[in-house]
């Protein structure tokens, strides 16, 4: 074992970060908390992993979720493909393995959702398998510490850097507990700006710290400018004030969540003109920037009747709302 992987581990068991998902003794809880924490932050994921695996405790339970409980359970946690994913991987672990998690990374890569960075993650953290994980905390700390040139979120490098460290998470003797503490450091000591050196334990042989050259690595890759988006959202309830929702076209994305409809697209003529604006409302997607531009109009007399796609709904709270949907009527209420 080379010294800073040493130095890693010790550092890493001296500072542990309380987590509801480490430690645990089923490997489906590690499954959903590293499905969890793709693209989303340890803070936000807290909260949603022990209600989730209330809702849904095994395997064959997630298999078995209706659309919309799965989704109320992921509601605000965003990047909602991933809850169907996993939902789709449980059916088909139930019909082919038993509802059995496999133990390598090559068979968990195989399974809806799963790519290389969860598939080592979950194989070191609950089988030992000696596989790195290579994330964006894990890039820049060798990046740095390497330096280490390119943009680790292209395939080619992040392949480079976990050839380079495969060996070290063997000779480790706990793969497990060498892929967590470099997503460690990475999250709370190498962090992107303004890093703590002098509390790192791989500060020895960093040459990004003995050149004072840590804003240089990781390169920033090219930013590119998002493509912007406009509609409009409708606040119309009935008088008994019921609010109208419509559940979210399509196949990808917010499909199967429920929505503010938008004004031109109602089941029915709206009667007294086009409805006031009260507000705007803001999004960034991962690959566009919505502006929704929120209009109220008076409560209807008498609800019409709606064909599928539509509902009046008492307590929307009970439903899966799109995040647009849940803080514009959060919004209304403050």
């Amino acid at each position: 074992m080379e010294p800073w992987v040493a130095d890693l581990l010790a550092w890493f068991r001296a500072n542990p970060r309380p987590m509801p998902w480490r430690g645990h003794p089923d490997p489906y809880a590690v499954w959903v908390s590293e499905i969890m924490l793709q693209q989303t932050q340890v803070d936000t994921v807290r909260p949603y992993f022990g209600r989730f695996l209330a809702a849904f405790p095994t395997i064959r339970a997630l298999a078995d979720a209706p659309d919309e409980p799965l989704l109320k359970a992921w509601e605000g946690l965003g990047y909602y493909t991933r809850a169907r994913n996993l939902r789709k991987a449980a059916r088909l672990l139930v019909e082919t393995r038993g509802g059995a998690l496999p133990q390598t990374a090559a068979e968990l890569r195989a399974l809806p959702g799963v790519g290389d960075y969860t598939a080592a993650a979950i194989a070191s953290i609950c089988f030992r398998e000696p596989i790195p994980v290579v994330d964006g905390n894990v890039a820049r700390v060798f990046a740095r510490r390497n330096l280490l040139r390119g943009d680790f979120r292209k395939p080619a490098p992040r392949r480079a850097l976990a050839a380079w460290l495969t060996p070290h998470a063997a000779a480790s003797g706990d793969p497990g507990a060498f892929n967590q503490a470099m997503m460690d450091l990475g999250a709370r000591v190498c962090v992107p700006r303004a890093p703590s050196c002098l509390l790192c334990p791989l500060r020895p042989g960093c040459r990004a710290a003995a050149e004072g050259r840590q804003a240089d690595f990781p390169e920033p890759p090219p930013r590119k400018a998002l493509p912007e988006r406009r509609a409009e959202a409708l606040i119309l309830r009935d008088a008994r004030g019921r609010l109208l929702l419509a559940r979210h076209p399509g196949e990808r994305l917010l499909a199967g969540f429920w929505e503010l409809p938008a004004p031109d697209a109602l089941p029915f003529p709206l009667p007294g003109g086009r409805p006031r604006r009260v507000g705007t409302y803001r999004q960034t997607f991962s690959h566009f920037r919505l502006t929704l531009t929120v209009r109220a109009a008076p409560p209807l007399p008498d609800a019409p009747p709606l064909p599928e796609g539509f509902c009046w709904c008492a307590d929307p709270s009970a439903l899966p709302l799109t995040t647009a949907a849940r803080k514009i009527l959060a919004r209304r209420r403050g």
